[in-house]
């Protein structure tokens, strides 16, 4: 669920017609119904004859059904046992279930909790109700690392290097895009140094306010990033920086004592967010994202 394998021509370890049919698998995405041969092309630049050949060999596989009638297919039941599968044994979902549920109830905000796929970030744990309007993400969807509140949290976890590297990526990706994409990438490494967590105020969706926090085991797996947004109405700017980025910190905070087994959920995080406004600012300005990048 990390990052997208470099496919050299040198490493003879790397499996390209595997990863090829990965790539037809990763194409389909939540609400997208039927795909055809084409669209399936598209999404993953490889050619048609190849992608006929890749298809036919996940619906002979079954993890591709093929609907006749429509010539297009759609993921069969292999493809979702491969998913559940991988979230049955994603602790640090089931681990902060309540607390998500317990952190959406005070704020009125959709809580999740992600994990980075490529240059996205998936969600994998998501806590909302019918009382929290305007986000409508659920488990598989996606959002952007450079812009979101939870891709802007992962981002800032990594070692520099790590974190270069992806930067690079995001790069080459964006284009003319980039310059405003790193200015609020860089806005974000100031905000997480003094005050512990990340905010993006409409720069991932005009009408969403967001903040994100990273949480990092010791345990090889992550980093992990959690977010709470809602609509612009909903979270000022002023109550993110304030109210809400304290509490997902907090919250973040318990999941972690609770992951290596030291607390049990407490009924309040008052205390937790009180002390995170009492926290001094850890260092100045954050320099350039990365040099080379500019």
């Amino acid at each position: 669920m990390k990052r997208a394998p470099k496919k050299s021509a040198t490493d003879r370890s790397f499996v390209v017609a595997l990863s090829r049919g990965l790539d037809v698998l990763r194409a389909f995405r939540p609400n997208d119904g039927l795909l055809g041969n084409q669209e399936i092309a598209a999404r993953t630049n490889l050619p048609k004859p190849t992608i006929s050949r890749l298809t036919y060999t996940l619906t002979k596989l079954g993890y591709l059904t093929q609907v006749p009638r429509f010539e297009k297919y759609q993921l069969a039941p292999a493809a979702m046992a491969l998913g559940y599968a991988a979230l049955a044994n994603m602790g640090v979902r089931h681990v902060s279930d309540p607390y998500r549920d317990q952190l959406m109830r005070e704020t009125g905000g959709a809580v999740a909790v992600g994990a980075r796929d490529r240059l996205s970030m998936i969600y994998f744990g998501q806590s909302r109700s019918e009382l929290t309007v305007g986000v409508l993400l659920d488990v598989g969807s996606r959002v952007p690392i450079a812009t979101s509140a939870m891709g802007r949290a992962y981002l800032w976890a990594l070692p520099e290097e790590e974190r270069a590297e992806l930067l690079h990526d995001i790069k080459e990706h964006v284009g003319h895009r980039w310059p405003k994409m790193r200015d609020g990438i860089e806005r974000a490494g100031e905000t997480v140094a003094k005050h512990g967590f990340v905010m993006s105020a409409g720069e991932w969706h005009n009408d969403i306010h967001a903040v994100g926090v990273a949480l990092k085991l010791n345990d090889g797996t992550g980093p992990y990033a959690f977010n709470c947004g809602a609509p612009a109405f909903k979270f000022t700017e002023e109550a993110l920086l304030n109210d809400i980025g304290p509490r997902l910190v907090a919250m973040v905070r318990n999941i972690e004592a609770a992951m290596t087994g030291n607390v049990v959920m407490r009924k309040s995080q008052n205390k937790e967010i009180a002390d995170t406004k009492k926290l001094k600012p850890s260092g100045g300005k954050v320099a350039r994202v990365t040099e080379g990048i500019g």
